[in-house]
């Protein structure tokens, strides 16, 4: 009698099947998302060498990289994809009125419409941030060649801190709300400006990544960045030398 066992299909050992991959689809194309990381990263920096000479062109060359990620940003709002047009923006807000007239009616903390106020308050805070680097440059750009001076005091230079100081609560105001619609919808609301995708079925918002304007507009900022560098005798960060004579030339 034959005690061999027979090979069959059935008792072989077959792999788990590998966990199929959640749909999602593309909501915010690369140059955005790269011009919104640029954006943050340069305020961030302007914002901490603010103070002091040592850090002064630093500080110059930031503030003016922000003025063109402005530019860029203004000009893709314009030529763009419908996403990532200004016009949205602007289309949000004009829903205010409408979103606020349906308070007074409601009877109840619970029918009152919260997305579309949370909506209107994101459109919000990009405009300000946007808004906001006009005067903040103007300034920065009239305190760094002492135009202050030459009007009599040093006021351009509290006007330039003002709207520094504005600009960091509405950054300030924009984190907050990304944190609490995160808590509240239980998703991690920055994601999409880090992957530009949302979970979810259906066609991509952006049909169109756009990674080559990415990769241009980041090119461009370390380009203007190294410009500057280049262009100053010690660099980014003035020495101790550099710094005291400029020191001295502003007491005087």
């Amino acid at each position: 009698m034959n005690n061999t066992p027979s090979l069959h299909p059935a008792s072989a050992t077959t792999a788990p099947p590998a966990p199929s991959k959640a749909p999602s689809r593309r909501v915010t194309d690369a140059p955005t998302r790269m011009f919104h990381w640029l954006f943050a990263l340069c305020f961030v920096g302007a914002y901490a060498t603010a103070d002091g000479e040592h850090w002064r062109l630093l500080h110059v060359t930031l503030g003016y990289t922000m003025a063109g990620l402005l530019g860029f940003r203004l000009l893709y709002g314009i030529l763009g994809p419908r996403t990532s047009g200004l016009g949205l923006l602007w289309r949000k807000l004009g829903g205010a009125p409408a979103w606020l007239r349906t308070l007074p009616s409601t009877t109840s903390i619970t029918q009152i419409p919260w997305r579309q106020g949370q909506n209107l308050l994101m459109a919000l805070a990009i405009v300000l941030l946007l808004a906001l680097v006009v005067p903040l440059t103007l300034s920065g750009y009239a305190t760094y060649n002492d135009w202050g001076d030459a009007l009599g005091g040093d006021w351009m230079e509290e006007v330039h801190e003002f709207f520094g100081n504005a600009l960091l609560f509405v950054v300030l105001a924009h984190v907050a709300l990304i944190a609490g619609l995160s808590v509240l919808r239980r998703k991690n609301q920055a994601l999409p400006m880090l992957t530009g995708r949302v979970e979810g079925k259906g066609p991509d918002l952006v049909p169109k990544n756009r990674t080559w304007l990415a990769a241009l507009l980041l090119i461009a900022a370390l380009a203007f960045g190294a410009w500057q560098w280049q262009q100053s005798p010690s660099g980014w960060i003035a020495s101790g030398a550099s710094a005291e004579r400029s020191r001295h030339h502003d007491d005087d």
